[in-house]
């Protein structure tokens, strides 16, 4: 761990009026999740213009539970880890505003993290395609007897959408904007296990960069977007973050 590295940080936030966090698949591969891209992911497992692409959903319902019933007992059985409850408390001392996130796990929320957009949606929730009802994880996993068979609404016999946004779907407009109004208004954004190459999510660094802020970047390895960083910092981050967290604290102990 880079102790220079993580005084320099604790030291950007202190100096900060707002700050805002950004993750992806790289905070939540330290809970057991594997990065769907990475090698041994579900994508080099599922074809994703078979299996997660909204039109082959529409199409071919059968082959996305199929993925799922190998997908969700990864999901369920995870738990937060350092990073998580470092940015919750973060937010309790009053520093973190949000958490911006491209992840679908929920760990932010089970860590304690109040205020999370999920720009990809989230897997613990579903709607019928029909009349809209909302059903939950266990009612979803139930209705598709744990992935032999697709759900489906058992009011009109409707295929049943989990929320959460395939390839090809539109993110929900209203979280996107919010995310896009927390990133132009915040002066300091921390982007942790972001590679940056999804979009629209890599562009909200932008939007922070061009009102001013500055950016701090967490990830294991360099990426191609560093130079867009004020600070980076490599190594895990369930170890960088609540380490930047314990020399923040230290800080304001004494001012």
């Amino acid at each position: 761990m880079d102790e220079e590295c993580i005084g320099r940080a604790a030291r950007m936030i202190l100096d900060s009026i707002q700050v805002v966090a950004l993750t992806g698949a790289g905070i939540s591969v330290e809970s057991g999740i594997p990065d769907f891209r990475s090698p041994g992911g579900l994508w080099t497992k599922y074809d994703p213009l078979l299996y997660g692409t909204y039109e082959s959903f529409i199409h071919h319902p059968e082959r996305f539970w199929e993925m799922a019933k190998e997908l969700n007992p990864t999901l369920e059985s995870a738990e937060p880890n350092p990073a998580h409850y470092a940015l919750a408390e973060l937010e309790k001392l009053g520093k973190c505003r949000a958490v911006i996130t491209q992840n679908i796990d929920h760990l932010h929320q089970r860590a304690g993290s109040t205020d999370v957009l999920e720009l990809h949606g989230t897997h613990r929730t579903g709607h019928c395609m029909r009349c809209g009802r909302v059903f939950s994880l266990e009612e979803m996993k139930e209705l598709s007897a744990h992935g032999d068979r697709v759900a489906c609404c058992p009011d009109d016999q409707a295929i049943i959408k989990p929320d959460v946004v395939f390839f090809g779907e539109p993110l929900d407009s209203r979280v996107l904007a919010r995310a896009a109004e927390l990133a132009s208004t915040s002066d300091l954004m921390l982007v942790i296990g972001c590679s940056l190459e999804v979009y629209p999510a890599a562009a909200l660094p932008e939007y922070t960069k061009r009102r001013g802020g500055k950016l701090i970047f967490f990830n294991t390895v360099a990426t191609y977007h560093d130079h867009l960083a004020d600070l980076v910092c490599l190594g895990k981050a369930g170890e960088s973050l609540p380490a930047v967290v314990e020399a923040y604290k230290r800080l304001t102990s004494m001012a």
